[in-house]
């Protein structure tokens, strides 16, 4: 995209008044989308981002200029653009860059831009007329194909200059259910991967993602609403792992962290959470939806132990964050796009497989909730207190999963919370998602295993 000699003259440019790091992120990036409603295609959208971002520190100081004019002439404008509003002073860095060769732990079979719209167009049709089939409630289904191609380059002073391709894939289904008391009742099911074409020979069939929507908009067709009040909850695997995700990940990213506004600022080597919950972030799991090679300042991905049974044993650090914490950066670092300024953010983030089978969790459970699918949420990272709509609920009496219940949502405080997971599965499922904050939409993976809170507040009527 931009020549190693071209980023050497930028960054030179961009350290010119003084800054004691310099990065260039350019970005080519294709996003093609097909809609469909009713079995009909409704719309086909294709969007490109291209661009470059010039950044630099000083200390705990920083300034990031933004152009599509990657010219030699437009970059370099850009690059000092940034280093006059950082401030007056000396160029003090040598500018060295070597090309860094990063292992891809994520091989493309059939890039999806190379694929006709015709074929995406069946995969699409086949999965929304399985929701169809399912039951005669379905009253519509919708349905999404997306496919992302992002190439990007990033070069900075301290010698990284490195490229990458970002494919993915991902395909939603939407089912809507008459309801037995009147109006309609929704399901979804939207599986996607760091995967090409194969992904849907591999990992995903497009028929059982239309029969997975359906069978949630139809079971909750038929029940009830749930009763409100404070209860032992079963959480289900996969999605169900967007708790922790918002109620505790984005407090345990370093943007919160080294601002002290986070409820686990200062807490490492505390216990934190239940004794059988340990939970990782790992953007180096093959394939998956928020896995990356490396972060988007050029820090290889690693695993990290986030919690290790109960006890906080990291953060999820950037590199400008890294300064004011005075840790080592973790690979976390993430943006939308070039438009974006990075910072510390999730990628697959999922409490660990645990030593209890789901039907002692069930059994456990005298009177409670067990929510088989969430839906999304809200949360406030400085205090953790979150609410989350229940997708797919069950009531629970003595130990048996009895009547199907909607209107159901968590209600409580992410540090409370984790204290509570008194029993952990072994049935770990990841689930595919976009995570919005500070620095955009970006897609990530949220899992768990089944759990189990020994009390949470649980809305209702």
């Amino acid at each position: 995209m931009i020549t190693r000699e071209l980023c050497a003259k930028v960054l030179e440019a961009a350290a010119s008044t003084g800054a004691d790091y310099a990065e260039i992120f350019a970005e080519n990036s294709k996003n093609h989308t097909i809609n469909m409603v009713s079995g009909k295609v409704d719309a086909i959208s294709d969007g490109v981002v291209f661009g470059a971002a010039v950044r630099v520190y000083k200390g705990l100081r920083s300034v990031m200029a933004t152009t599509v004019d990657v010219s030699e002439e437009g970059l370099v404008r850009c690059a000092k653009q940034a280093a006059q509003a950082l401030g007056e002073g000396k160029a003090a860095l040598d500018v060295v860059l070597r090309d860094r060769m990063f292992t891809n732990i994520h091989p493309i079979n059939v890039v999806p831009s190379s694929v006709p719209n015709r074929d995406k167009v069946e995969i699409l049709r086949t999965a929304c007329r399985s929701a169809y089939d399912y039951d005669k409630r379905i009253r519509q289904v919708t349905g999404t194909f997306l496919d992302v191609d992002q190439n990007i380059l990033i070069a900075s002073t301290e010698g990284t200059y490195a490229s990458d391709r970002r494919v993915r894939t991902r395909i939603a289904v939407t089912a809507l259910a008459e309801a037995k008391e009147g109006g309609t009742q929704t399901g979804s099911c939207s599986p996607g991967r760091r995967m090409g074409m194969e992904m849907f020979e591999k990992e995903v069939d497009a028929e059982a993602v239309g029969r997975e929507a359906a069978r949630q908009a139809v079971v909750m067709s038929e029940a009830g609403y749930c009763p409100a009040g404070v209860m032992p909850a079963a959480i289900g695997n996969g999605f169900g792992g967007v708790i922790f995700h918002e109620a505790c990940g984005h407090s345990l990213e370093a943007s919160s962290v080294a601002f002290g506004l986070s409820q686990f600022t200062g807490k490492l080597g505390q216990k934190i959470a239940g004794e059988k919950v340990t939970a990782y972030d790992d953007g180096t799991i093959p394939n998956a939806w928020g896995s990356l090679n490396f972060d988007d300042e050029g820090t290889p991905t690693r695993r990290s132990v986030l919690i290790e049974n109960g006890v906080l044993k990291n953060y999820m650090i950037d590199k400008f964050n890294s300064r004011r914490m005075g840790m080592d950066p973790t690979g976390s670092s993430r943006r939308e796009s070039f438009a974006y300024t990075p910072t510390s953010r999730m990628t697959n983030t999922f409490i660990g497989e645990g030593p209890d089978d789901n039907d002692a969790i069930i059994a456990s459970i005298d009177n409670g909730l067990y929510a088989a699918a969430m839906g999304g949420g809200s949360v406030n990272p400085t205090t953790g207190e979150f609410n989350f709509a229940v997708r797919e609920g069950y009531m629970v009496r003595k130990g048996k999963i009895c009547e199907p219940v909607r209107g159901a949502s968590l209600v409580g405080k992410g540090s409370d919370v984790i204290l509570n997971i008194d029993m952990v599965g072994k049935d770990l499922l990841l689930a595919e998602g976009m995570c919005g904050s500070s620095s955009g939409s970006i897609p990530t993976c949220v899992g768990q295993p089944m759990i189990r809170v020994s009390s949470i507040t649980v809305g209702g009527r």
